[in-house]
């Protein structure tokens, strides 16, 4: 008798059932993964492949960077904190996928045709430079005026033309740095807020709130009390708001008009000073440590203020604490971007018409902001948690042990990782600082957060937080800085007399210079027709806009739609469970009628 074939089990599970088949193997010990493994229904060859499954995901855990620490700090602190930690590994994979791109494309060949950098006579590494960035460094490859203007292809090596590698690769960085974070805005926004349902409140703190990766003993039971505490104060503020009259609820909407025009007065006003003082500095053009005095301001400003806006919590009295956050959060983005944006004006405006090598001197001020900016991170650390956990346990002791700022830390890698998407086109090297910069502070801010924070005691929901983040670097972060390095290669002469656009009326017009060799060359002109009837034409981008606008409607109607059916299905379980609880009521009702 002829057996018939036997059909795989794993051909009838879909991808999504043999990941979390997967999932659920990975998270055993190995004795139970083995037994597990040989038990499962599936035949010889598909134990095979899930067991290569499981241990192929087993060694990506191992090689992936920073996992214990991760687990660790969500077991203690939740995942509010965690999410802190989390960004800034992302931003960090940023900043190596930059570093990697820039110094294959663009550094390495400047090197190979130009080993020794162009150094003048008198001029020497001397340490301050670590600092300021500017003597040494502004004659290397830190820089934009370090790199060559011409076709490299002497000694036997193959032609490079900089030009294009410097303008194509910055271009591709830049665009996919945006693709990367529509995605991981729209994936994050799909998950965390088409089911969020923000009429269940009291419901959702009772019963969806608590955070099951806490596992240590005593954060447990501090987050039963602080969830104990928190259901009062819901549940009393509810109450408060209920029985607010109507002068008392004007009285509420004078303070938040008063608050918000004097914080965003103070932004402004923060932003003048920084320009006045970048006027007066380069009027002086003082040389060596002086330079650092504009940098330490803009961070003292950052530093500062925020500390100015956290105490006007304790007069606005909002009645959801996420709205106080959002306050928060939106008033320290204003102020950031408004200091960047007077920045940026001062360099395309003032520096690019002043100095001869312009680009060069906006890299060494960004190179600045970046080094204080760190350096002021660390002594707000030390400042703003050491010195408060020491004061609430031995000094005030009513002030208790501080919490993790989740908000304004967050905020402070966002602020540094615009710095570093600003100067990608005038430091190439930047991300490098970065990196490093990224490194340092993971490990501070952890032993920060064990030594001396507590668990929060609002349990906030992290995952929407963790979506506000992102769209706030996308925008107005890295939109701004798209804006800044757009402007600046298709608007702003370059240097006449470094870099490698030397001599050309804008950076764009590289490209424009390579077309009319490639229309010289026969089997290119498909690339010059698309250059000339796509690229420049300003049909093709109203296209691409109006294509854009349809399929973000279309997908705002299925995300309402999938609202809707979410109610829909919702008052159909209420209305299945009330029909149940009512039968049983009707059936004793007919019997004692009987």
């Amino acid at each position: 008798m002829i057996n018939k074939p036997h059909r795989s089990v794993l051909s009838c599970l879909c991808p999504t059932e043999e990941q979390h088949l997967v999932k659920e193997l990975v998270a055993m010990s190995t004795r139970d993964r083995i037994k597990a493994i040989r038990d499962l229904p599936m035949s010889f060859d598909d134990k095979k492949h899930i067991r290569c499954g499981a241990n192929m995901t087993l060694a990506r855990q191992t090689l992936e960077l920073w996992r214990g620490t991760m687990k660790e700090v969500g077991g203690k602190f939740g995942t509010g904190v965690l999410s802190y930690f989390k960004f800034l590994k992302w931003l960090l994979m940023f900043n190596i996928f930059s570093f990697l791109v820039n110094f294959g494309f663009i550094t390495i060949p400047q090197l190979i045709y130009h080993p020794t950098p162009d150094i003048p006579t008198g001029v020497s590494f001397k340490g301050l430079e670590i600092l300021t960035g500017a003597g040494y460094f502004s004659h290397t490859v830190m820089y934009y005026g370090g790199y060559s203007n011409k076709t490299q292809g002497t000694g036997g090596w193959p032609e490079y033309n900089m030009q294009l590698a410097y303008f194509f690769t910055i271009t591709a960085y830049m665009v996919l740095c945006g693709a990367a974070l529509i995605y991981s805005m729209a994936s994050s926004f799909r998950k965390k807020y088409v089911l969020a349902d923000s009429g269940l409140g009291g419901a959702w703190q009772l019963l969806c709130s608590w955070d099951f990766s806490v596992t240590n003993e005593r954060a447990v039971r501090q987050r039963k009390n602080n969830l104990r505490i928190q259901l009062k104060e819901s549940l009393s503020e509810k109450v408060q708001v209920a029985l607010l009259p109507l002068t008392e609820r004007l009285k509420h909407y004078g303070v938040f008009l008063g608050t918000w025009l004097l914080s965003t007065g103070m932004a402004l006003g923060c932003g003048a000073s920084v320009y006045f003082l970048f006027r007066v500095e380069s009027q002086t053009r003082s040389p060596g440590a002086a330079t650092l005095l504009l940098p330490f301001v803009v961070s003292l400003i950052n530093l500062v203020v925020p500390l100015f806006y956290s105490l006007f919590k304790k007069i606005e009295h909002y009645s959801n604490p996420r709205m106080q956050v959002y306050a928060i959060i939106v008033r320290n983005v204003i102020l950031k971007m408004s200091i960047l944006g007077i920045l940026c004006y001062y360099w395309m405006k003032d520096v690019a018409n002043t100095f001869s090598c312009w680009e060069s001197i906006v890299g060494q001020a960004l190179y600045r902001l970046v080094i204080v900016d760190f350096l002021f991170i660390m002594l707000g650390s030390f400042f703003g948690e050491f010195l408060s956990n020491v004061i609430g346990t031995k000094c005030i002791q009513s002030l208790g042990v501080p919490e993790f700022d989740v908000a304004r830390n967050v905020l402070d890698l966002i602020y540094a990782q615009t710095l570093a998407w600003i100067g990608i086109y005038f430091s190439p090297l930047l991300p490098v600082i970065q990196i490093i910069k990224f490194f340092i502070l993971f490990y501070l801010k952890k032993v920060s957060l064990t030594q001396n924070c507590q668990p929060p005691r609002r349990a906030g929901r992290a995952a929407q937080m963790q979506t506000i983040f992102i769209a706030i670097l996308f925008f107005p972060s890295f939109v701004g800085a798209l804006s800044m390095v757009a402007y600046t290669m298709w608007t702003l002469p370059p240097s006449d007399n470094c870099g490698p656009f030397r001599g050309l009326n804008t950076t764009f017009s590289a490209i424009q210079i390579w077309m009319d060799d490639l229309n010289g060359v026969d089997g290119f002109q498909w690339i010059v027709w698309i250059y000339q009837h796509v690229i420049r034409s300003e049909i093709f981008y109203f296209l691409v806009s109006l294509i854009i606008l349809v399929f973000i409607y279309i997908f705002r109607q299925i995300t309402q739609g999938r609202k809707l059916l979410i109610i829909l299905l919702r008052q159909q379980i209420v209305n299945v469970s009330s029909s149940e609880l009512s039968g049983p009521k009707c059936l004793v009702h007919q019997c004692c009628c009987v």
